[in-house]
């Protein structure tokens, strides 16, 4: 499938309870490079991690055709939504499915005027991802990055022209 064709064809559905083990799963196999590149991974820490943080309620399922592709997590907090547990399979990496999952949320975010923050692992591949949707680095420590996209207003010609 070419590039465009995989982004045109995912669908996100809400994620339940039955979904967590496969998405820890995909955790561990999405996580690994990097988490042993920081000599951080451990088999059982990096599901229980996500067994731990999981919140169906706020995380979707992305399919592309009838395939589980991966997840994505937008937690609500006072100050702005959480991107978490944004996972692709492998083979669903770096053929546009990331950009438009990621374009979707944060249309909704901007819809509402709602910031959001991430953090990423040092390094990963998936920081110049979210650097091309205009998120930048609030701080850094040994093993994340952590990041911030503020609301992005549209232009809509005749509103708020100033004049009174």
């Amino acid at each position: 499938m070419t590039k465009s064709g995989l982004a045109a064809t995912w669908a996100a559905r809400p994620a339940s309870m039955a979904d967590l083990a496969t998405i820890a799963e995909l955790r561990a196999v999405v996580l690994r490079a990097d988490l042993e590149r920081l000599g951080r991974y451990d088999e059982h820490r990096v599901r229980q991690r996500l067994r731990d943080a999981y919140e169906p309620d706020h995380t979707w399922i992305v399919e592309v055709g009838t395939e589980f592709a991966g997840c994505v997590a937008l937690r609500p907090a006072e100050d702005a939504h959480w991107l978490e547990h944004f996972y692709l399979h492998p083979e669903n990496q770096g053929r546009g499915l990331g950009t438009a999952v990621l374009r979707w949320l944060l249309k909704r975010c901007d819809r509402d005027g709602v910031a959001v923050r991430l953090n990423v692992l040092r390094g990963s591949a998936a920081r110049r991802l979210y650097e091309r949707h205009g998120f930048i680095v609030e701080s850094e420590d040994p093993v994340d990055v952590f990041m911030h996209r503020p609301p992005v207003q549209r232009y809509i010609p005749g509103a708020g022209s100033g004049s009174a």
